[in-house]
């Protein structure tokens, strides 16, 4: 009998800087729509279809940029955007699509395998507010 993977969360610099406490073989799986070659290079993969939709991230970083200009400092601005933006429900209502889905039930299959998963971006949470935390979530309410 197999047992289930184990699903965690980190970012990037948590990965390079040797901060993220993972389980052992686990897959660092990159969630963001355009990865940059140094996220790339950290990560096992990058699953794009996970990274919230152009769109959504184009908006909260205008806003981010805005509420910057206005004072807020950059966690403020970027936790203020996200609220500003709706950020959580639109990046929610994103993962119903088809397309993520796919994704969504590709991941599923690999924990049922067995296969320890982190989902990986590059906010720290510890002070900004991240679509993987939503992620992670939604995976694991449907496991």
């Amino acid at each position: 009998m197999t047992t289930e993977g184990t699903l965690t969360d980190t970012y990037l610099a948590a990965i390079q800087h040797d901060l993220a406490e993972l389980p052992e073989e686990t897959t660092l799986v990159g969630v963001v729509r355009k990865p940059t070659r140094w996220f790339s290079g950290a990560v096992d993969e990058n699953i794009p279809a996970l990274g919230p939709p152009a769109d959504l991230l184009s908006a909260t970083k205008t806003r981010h940029e805005d509420l910057k200009l206005q004072g807020f400092c950059d966690e403020e601005a970027h936790n203020a955007a996200w609220d500003g933006c709706d950020f959580e429900s639109r990046y929610r209502e994103y993962l119903t699509t088809d397309e993520a889905q796919a994704a969504m039930q590709r991941l599923r299959s690999r924990l049922e395998s067995g296969e320890n998963i982190a989902l990986v971006c590059f906010e720290n949470t510890n002070k900004k507010r991240c679509h993987r935390t939503i992620l992670r979530a939604e995976l694991e309410a449907r496991r």
